[in-house]
């Protein structure tokens, strides 16, 4: 397995935002992970990263114990993320936001990395817009530099939070299609995302989040034929 959380919980005071939450997620995989907003997903991505620590339970990455590691080490081990609301240098271009992302979150010289980044901007269709400034790109465009950013840090594990959110159906195609490739080389994923045609069209496996508690895991097909998931969602195009 490439990730292991077992009775992983977080409290802030008297809130609880992760409850005993427990799975596992094999090498290669694609997982989705859905659930109400409040549901505790973004949550789950600040204890897998380090962001935030576990008040209770244990961790794994790679085989090891980083319940306790904070999100350099973590990110440096090979777990990397997108935000969902995408935070580039506003001020730097394109590839200069990749360059900084590869250096910090590999460690490491510059120089050394800029025929990978180059290589990364070719993948999420941003070579063209290398020299760009990034606080002039569109949705999409900071969407992929997002993605971008994440690659650059050379992840064993991808984290996507909601990356698909905001875009047209046209775009979430465009976007989707590269995940999908992104995944076929053998790139593990997490991906928590609303747009569920989209998730559903990469993911093998689908986990569900309400109240911090996993309510389901396995199949897209099970889990969104459940009941329990149906009233979760009600009100919620599915």
């Amino acid at each position: 397995m490439i990730l292991k959380l077992e009775n992983v919980s977080k409290s802030f005071g008297a809130l609880t935002v992760a409850d005993g939450v427990t799975f596992s997620v094999p090498r290669g995989e694609a997982l989705g992970i859905i659930g109400p907003n409040g549901a505790g997903k973004s949550t789950l991505f600040n204890l897998i990263t380090g962001n935030l620590l576990a008040n209770e339970g244990r961790l794994e990455f790679l085989g090891g114990d980083v319940t306790r590691a904070p999100a350099m080490q973590r990110v440096r081990m090979g777990i990397g993320r997108s935000f969902q609301i995408p935070q580039p240098f506003e001020g730097l271009t394109v590839f200069e936001n990749l360059l900084t992302a590869a250096a910090f979150g590999r460690g490491g010289r510059e120089a050394d990395m800029v025929d990978d980044c180059a290589r990364i901007l070719d993948e999420t269709e941003l070579i063209r817009k290398a020299n760009t400034v990034a606080g002039t790109l569109s949705l999409l465009d900071r969407k992929r530099l997002e993605l971008a950013r994440a690659l650059a840090t050379g992840p064993e594990l991808l984290l996507l939070d909601e990356i698909a959110g905001g875009l047209t159906e046209g775009e979430c195609k465009v976007l989707v299609a590269t995940i999908r490739q992104i995944h076929a080389r053998g790139t593990t994923i997490i991906w928590i995302e609303h747009v569920l045609h989209a998730l559903t069209s990469v993911v093998e496996r689908l986990l569900v989040l309400d109240f911090g508690k996993v309510i389901g895991i396995g199949a897209p097909d099970e889990i969104m034929a459940s009941k329990d998931v149906q009233e979760i969602y009600l009100g919620i195009e599915v």
